[in-house]
């Protein structure tokens, strides 16, 4: 291959580039389906064909509701022939949910599964249906004026679109950030509706490497087809971390797991003991972490060995600006003192994002996701939690990162999340939500003892629920508003 787009290149582009040169290169695999370049080109020619006769433009957002698929990934080189922007939506949102999303990004066209349930049929097709009989001929080159529009805020109740504010062309930025090389045999494991699946994804497809994608997480699937497909890098959350640790010793032994150069991780805290274990297993100049946004105006990045050095950190700024502003809006410069994080691009460099649908918290032109944290005297960045999911407990303020990190390290622990409820003494009363395997063989009781001397009498959960299932999905995230919701007590008439 000696074929690489330079910064700029129109990734409407990028398919027919690499099939003149490497055509029957397979570019994305998902299940028993795979999908070459040229087969990349000539499909998303015949798709985009249907998508402008469907009413897609330039400037126009087209809803992808796929899962994680070949037809997912031809979809999205549709839009950008047809100069539209992808904006990838789970097949799994409820109807609620997906008209909330649908309202405000007001797409030409929404494609989806053939036996997909959306509400408003009257827009829907799929892409079998967008293909047939048209033409794989090139079409006239075009950039989308937006190269992606992920949605967010779901855990709030108030769904917004974080359009990026870059074109559809090239740019070394996503492939510095996430270290992806050109050529590189990615796997990725959570859906492409995810900010960073989708971006690590298509990065690697934009430099003409190979993507796995994994139509739903599995532990030893993930290991194997590292080993079959010869990965180099992987995406992963700390929950899925969690649950290739817990394999039997045997299972994982069985994976000689030679090619994998990267494993990146985000998306939620990864406790002390998990990133150690993976770090004994796989070495430290293997494990990374990033911090960062969707809107990705800064963020932090760190490796193993330098997190050996820095425990417990997310590392130092490596791109855009950072800074902690205490409760009053006064910058917080003492190294180990809290404050929430704001974040701006660095001065000069084009917005990174605008939001449909909401606002931005900011001060000055520094905006906020809410995150708290502490930075040392080295600058590296600790987080501690999100302003919002504080708890005040008799006039305390608790923040539930501290008592679920203290709950994930129980060995019957899978996932945990404390949330607040009604008290009438104290306003709110601590409840933890536990997720322990249906074979566990550990109570309510023995997971209050295991706190019991960990954290401070005020910080321990006034009751705790056994659930078997996951309460993070498959990026790692936690809609905290529903739990806290479902288990909130009736009105009383």
């Amino acid at each position: 291959m000696t074929f690489l787009p330079p910064e700029g290149f129109p990734l409407s582009e990028i398919p027919g580039a690499f099939a003149a040169e490497i055509g029957d290169t397979v570019v994305v695999r998902a299940g028993t389906d795979t999908l070459t370049w040229a087969e990349l080109h000539r499909g998303s020619n015949r798709v985009a064909r249907g998508l402008l006769d469907a009413g897609a433009a330039t400037g126009r957002i087209v809803a992808l509701v796929l899962p994680n698929s070949t037809d997912l990934v031809l979809a999205v080189f549709a839009c950008y022939k047809a100069g539209a922007t992808p904006q990838v939506l789970s097949p799994r949102m409820r109807a609620a949910e997906l008209d909330a999303v649908l309202e405000l990004g007001e797409p030409a066209v929404v494609v989806t599964e053939p036996d997909g349930a959306l509400v408003d049929r009257s827009r829907a097709v799929t892409v079998g249906e967008l293909a047939a009989g048209r033409s794989d001929d090139d079409l006239a080159p075009v950039t989308a004026t937006s190269w992606k529009a992920p949605t967010s805020g779901g855990s709030t109740g108030r769904p917004k679109i974080i359009l990026s504010g870059r074109p559809a062309v090239t740019s070394p930025f996503d492939s510095d950030m996430w270290g992806i090389g050109a050529g590189e045999q990615a796997l990725i494991t959570a859906p492409l509706h995810h900010n960073a699946p989708f971006v690590t994804a298509l990065t690697t497809i934009f430099l003409g490497g190979s993507v796995t994608l994994l139509t739903r997480f599995d532990a030893e699937r993930t290991l194997s087809a590292i080993d079959e497909h010869a990965v180099t890098w992987v995406y992963l959350v700390p929950t899925m971390m969690r649950r290739i640790t817990a394999l039997p010793d045997e299972v994982r032994d069985r994976y000689a797991l030679t090619s994998l150069r990267s494993v990146w991780h985000c998306a939620e805290p990864c406790p002390v003991w998990l990133k150690r274990t993976w770090i004994e297993w796989l070495g430290a100049e293997r494990v990374w972490e990033l911090y960062g946004g969707t809107e990705a105006e800064a963020g932090c990045t760190l490796r193993g060995d330098e997190w050996l050095r820095h425990v417990g950190s997310v590392g130092k700024v490596t791109w855009g600006q950072m800074k902690l502003l205490d409760a009053d809006g006064a910058e917080v410069t003492e190294p180990g003192v809290e404050g929430e994080i704001y974040m701006r691009v660095t001065p000069g460099t084009p917005a990174t994002y605008r939001y449909i649908g909401s606002e931005p918290t900011s001060r000055d032109g520094w905006s906020s996701l809410g995150d708290m944290g502490r930075f040392d005297a080295d600058g590296y960045l600790y987080l501690h939690d999100r302003r919002s999911d504080m708890i005040t407990v008799g006039g305390v303020n608790v923040y539930p990162a501290e008592i679920e990190a203290a709950l994930v390290e129980h060995e019957q622990v899978l996932t945990a999340v404390v949330i607040g409820l009604p008290d009438a003494d104290t306003g709110n009363r601590l409840h933890a939500i536990v997720h322990t395997p249906r074979q566990a063989d550990v109570s309510a009781d023995d997971i209050h003892a295991f706190l019991d001397g960990r954290l401070s009498r005020h910080k321990l959960p006034r009751s705790i629920e056994l659930v078997h299932d996951s309460l993070r999905d498959a990026a790692g995230k936690v809609r905290r508003s529903e739990l806290r919701a479902q288990r909130m007590p009736e009105p009383s008439r």
